[in-house]
This record gives C-alpha cells, sequence and structure tokens, in this order.
C-alpha cells in the first residue's frame, strides 16, 4: 500500500502515445511529472490475461524501479448478477485480470460489480458477494494472494455499487480493497458532495464500519462529472466550469485523516490533472502546517 497520498492517471496518457511511449516507459514519464501511480487499462479483456507475462513483468520492474504504484482496472464485462453463464464468465474474466496483476505486481484489480436488472437488490447483492467469494478461492488455489480484488463506487443508480454495499462487500468478502469512485458517487445522488462535510462524512463511515487502516489506505477515482436522473453521464476535467465536485474539498479531507490515498484521474486529461490534484493537496497541507505553527 502506499506510504504517502500518490496520484496518477487512469490508462496511458495521450501525450505519451503521441511521444511513442512503450508501456514499460510510461512510470518513468510519470516519475518526471512527479506522479507516483498508473491504473492499467484492463477494460476489454476477455477470460485470458490479453498481454504476455514479460510485458507485464517488464511494466512492474520499471514501476518499482521509479516509485509508481501499479493498480489494474479489470474487464468492463462483468456482471456477478447476472445469469448463472454470465456470472461464471465474469469470474474467469476477472481470476485473468488478477493474474496479469500479480505478474506486473499491481496490488488491486478495480471492477464493476453489475446491475440489478430484474432482480431484487438485495438477492442480486448477494450473488455478488457469493461470487465474488469464488473468485477470491480460485485466486488462492493458483496462489494470488497480493492481489485485492477492488469493488468500486458505481454511478448509476442501477448498478450494485452504492457506498453501503461496497463497504458490505469489503466486510464479507476476504481479499477485497475499498474503491470510492467520488465522482461516481456524486452523479448516483445527484450532486452528493457540495462541502467539506460531504466528503469527511463518508470518511467517518468507512472508518466506522471498516476500521483506520481502511479510511488511510482507500483506492479512489476522481473527475469532475456530468449527471442525469439515472446517474454518472460522462466525466469532465477539473477546470471545467458546472460541474462537481471539488477536488479542494477532498484534499481537506485527506489531510485531516492523514489519509495515504491513491488517486487515480478520470478526467480527458489524465496526467494533466492528476498533477493539479497533487498540487492542490500540498498546498493544503503545507497551509495547515503553516496555520498550526
Amino acid at each position: 500500500m502506499a506510504d504517502h497520498p500518490r496520484f496518477g492517471p487512469a490508462g496511458v496518457p495521450p501525450l505519451f502515445r503521441v511521444l511513442g511511449a512503450r508501456l514499460p516507459d510510461v512510470p518513468r514519464l510519470l516519475r518526471e511529472e512527479n506522479l507516483d501511480a498508473f491504473e492499467y487499462q484492463a477494460v476489454r479483456w476477455g477470460q485470458k490475461p490479453q498481454m504476455k507475462r514479460e510485458d507485464a513483468e517488464s511494466l512492474g520492474a520499471e514501476a518499482r524501479k521509479n516509485d509508481v504504484l501499479i493498480s489494474m482496472h479489470g474487464s468492463y464485462y462483468v456482471n456477478l448478477c447476472g445469469k448463472e453463464e454470465v456470472v461464471e464468465a465474469s469470474k474467469k474474466r476477472l481470476v485473468a485480470c488478477a493474474t496479469a496483476a500479480n505478474w506486473m505486481g499491481a496490488y488491486v484489480v478495480v471492477f464493476h460489480t453489475g446491475f440489478y436488472g430484474r432482480l431484487e437488490k438485495s438477492y442480486a447483492f448477494r450473488t455478488c458477494v457469493n461470487a465474488l467469494k469464488d473468485t477470491v478461492a480460485t485466486m488462492n488455489s493458483l496462489g494470488i494472494r497480493n492481489v485485492k480484488l477492488g469493488p468500486e463506487t458505481m454511478g448509476k443508480v442501477f448498478q450494485v455499487g452504492s457506498l453501503d454495499e461496497i463497504l458490505m462487500i469489503c466486510e464479507e468478502v476476504e481479499q477485497t480493497q475499498l474503491v470510492i469512485d467520488w465522482s461516481h458517487m456524486h452523479a448516483r445522488h445527484q450532486g452528493r458532495f457540495r462541502k467539506v462535510e460531504d466528503f469527511r462524512a463518508v470518511a467517518e463511515e468507512v472508518e466506522r464500519r471498516l476500521g483506520t487502516e481502511a479510511v488511510r489506505n482507500m483506492h479512489c477515482h476522481f473527475s469532475k462529472i456530468e449527471y442525469t436522473a439515472n446517474g454518472e453521464r460522462r466525466h469532465h476535467i477539473l477546470d471545467e466550469p458546472g460541474y462537481g465536485p471539488e477536488f479542494e474539498m477532498l484534499a481537506e479531507v485527506i489531510a485531516e485523516f492523514k489519509m495515504r490515498p491513491v488517486i487515480i484521474c478520470e478526467t480527458p486529461l489524465l496526467d494533466v490533472d492528476a498533477v493539479k490534484m497533487r498540487g492542490t493537496y500540498l498546498k493544503i497541507v503545507e497551509s495547515q502546517r503553516a496555520s498550526a505553527s
């Protein structure tokens, strides 16, 4: 886990691609921007790892060399409360992602749990929990013990992924990592985060339910977001007016709780806005130190 707040992009920044960067070059380029986290995107993977083991290991070696903490976003094609064949295929996709994550030294595979569909919410949730317990058992049988599964808070009202549901998964399923997507929660609840106290309330609930280490070691996604009555619509850059939430408010809570989260930027300006978030956090820490002295 992180020993201090870390910031980085969700995927390879577009400019890196323009520069002709290969995947193993990404950690060095991020470090040159004073970023120290990277979320590899395996979002369209099937039921087998869709990268070579040597490529994954090369990325991991460069990440360690440059002190960049790696996570992975798993396949979008996961629905743990669908039909039986859908659930079985989803479990295999998660195991495939966890296998490659283990190769590259990623500490968590972030994933979307599924959709309620026509199922009663509590039944859909219970199906997810049982499927995840099976998945973790399979991972352990394969010797994958250093990678956690990270159920993510979701932005649409028809998705399993309210804060309470994600906390319950982390309470019930071993080898899981809390993943808070602040923009998703903002959209799901029609603009939930309007003041610092709104962010603080989430941190306090996490600490109450999962303990101090869980709140300090959150894995987070952040962007500004546009939403409709059904929730999330699209992500926006940090400087775009008219959309929330505001990162400054979250940064105050991070400093207050002495958190050391991994903050993954999901705006269209992946690395640029990650650098801005890091700068905002450091300014708030400095301001708090000056006020205390």
